[in-house]
C-alpha cells in the first residue's frame, strides 16, 4: 500500500487539503494530519513539528488500558480497532488518534472506508468541523453507523439462517460451522463496539477534551451502548440456535441408531434357527427330510416377521 499523507486545513469557509507533509509547518488553521502507512522520515518530520509522539504498530495493537488510552503533555493519544470485511471474514486493523492543540493526527496501516466518509462530510458540511475534536467524533460517529450496518447484516443472516433451518428436514454438521462463523463475526462487533465505548468514556472523563462537545459524545456512547445490546441479542438467538440444530443433529441420529437396532433384533430369532440347524449332531429332527430345508427358510422368514409385526404394532418402527 502506497503512503499517503493528508493534511485539512480551513481556509475562510472552506477546508482544503494538502498532501506535501513538508509543508506541515507553513499551513495555519490545521485541523487534521490523516497519516495513511506513512514512511519512518514522514514521521519523524510530523513528530518534530508537531511534538507529537506517534507509537509504533506494536504499541497501538497492545491490549492493556494504559496502552490503549493515556494523557501527556497536553496531548491525548487513544488506539482503537476498525473492522474490515475481507473475503467473507472481519479483519481488525488498529488505528491511533493524537490531539494536541485542538489538531487530530492519524495513523493508521489500512485503507479504511470511514475515512472517506468523513473526507465527504467535511466538503459538505465544513461548517460542522471547527478543530480536530470534531474530526474525530465524526470518525467515531461515521465508524459506528458503519458498525452498526455490520451488526445489522449479521442479524440478517441469522434470519435467513433461521428459516433455512425450519424448512430444512436434513440439518447437518455443515450448519453448525455456519453458526460458529456468525459467532466469531458478532463477538468481534461486540469487542470492537465495547472498544470504542471504553475510548469515548475516557474522552468524556478528560479534562482536556472540551466541555462543550461531551453533549455530543455522550450521545455517541448512549449509541454504542444499544448497539451492544443488540449485538448480546443476536449471540442468545445463535445460541438458541446452535442448541435447536444440536437436537435436530441428535434426533437424525437416533433414528438411524433405532432402525439398525430394529433390524438387528429381528434378524436375531433366523440367526438362532441357523445355527440350531447347524449344529454337527446326527440326529436333528428334518435334517434329513426333503422339504427341511425350504420349512428352515419358512421358519426364519415367519420368525423375523413376528418380530417386525410386534415392533409395528407398539409404534416402534
Amino acid at each position: 500500500m502506497p503512503p499517503m499523507i493528508r493534511i485539512f486545513y480551513r481556509q475562510g469557509d472552506k477546508i482544503l487539503k494538502d498532501n506535501d507533509v513538508k509543508r506541515l509547518d507553513l499551513l495555519t488553521n490545521i485541523m487534521w494530519v490523516d497519516m495513511q502507512a506513512p514512511t519512518s522520515e514522514e514521521e519523524e518530520w510530523i513528530e518534530s513539528k508537531s511534538k507529537i509522539s506517534i507509537q509504533t504498530p506494536q504499541e497501538i495493537t497492545e491490549i492493556e488500558s494504559s496502552s490503549r488510552y493515556f494523557e501527556r503533555n497536553n496531548e491525548i493519544t487513544a488506539n482503537s480497532n476498525f473492522l474490515r470485511l475481507e473475503n467473507g471474514q472481519y479483519e481488525k486493523h488498529a488505528v491511533s488518534f493524537i490531539i494536541k492543540d485542538s489538531i487530530l493526527y492519524t495513523f493508521r496501516q489500512a485503507d479504511l472506508s470511514t475515512f472517506a466518509d468523513v473526507v465527504r462530510k467535511m466538503k459538505a458540511n465544513s461548517e460542522m468541523f471547527n478543530s480536530g475534536f470534531d474530526v474525530l467524533m465524526s470518525l467515531q460517529e461515521t465508524r459506528i453507523d458503519l458498525e452498526a450496518d455490520l451488526i445489522e447484516r449479521v442479524s440478517n443472516e441469522i434470519t435467513v439462517f433461521s428459516r433455512t433451518l425450519s424448512t430444512d428436514r436434513n440439518p447437518n454438521s455443515e450448519f453448525l460451522l455456519d453458526i460458529t462463523d456468525l459467532q466469531e463475526s458478532t463477538m468481534m462487533l461486540r469487542e470492537s463496539m465495547i472498544d470504542k465505548q471504553r475510548v469515548l468514556s475516557n474522552l468524556l472523563k478528560s479534562s482536556l477534551f472540551p466541555e462543550d462537545r461531551k453533549v455530543r459524545l455522550r450521545i455517541i456512547i448512549k449509541d454504542i451502548q444499544s448497539l451492544i445490546e443488540y449485538s448480546v441479542f443476536n449471540f442468545e438467538r445463535l445460541e438458541f440456535l446452535q442448541n435447536t440444530l444440536t437436537g435436530l443433529i441428535n434426533l437424525d441420529q437416533n433414528k438411524v441408531l433405532k432402525r439398525f437396532t430394529v433390524f438387528s433384533i429381528a434378524f436375531l430369532p433366523p440367526t438362532l434357527i441357523s445355527g440350531m440347524f447347524g449344529m454337527n449332531f446326527t440326529n436333528i429332527p428334518g435334517a434329513n427330510q426333503p422339504f427341511g430345508f425350504f420349512l428352515c427358510i419358512l421358519a426364519m422368514i415367519l420368525s423375523s416377521g413376528a418380530v417386525m409385526l410386534t415392533f409395528k404394532k407398539k409404534g416402534w418402527i
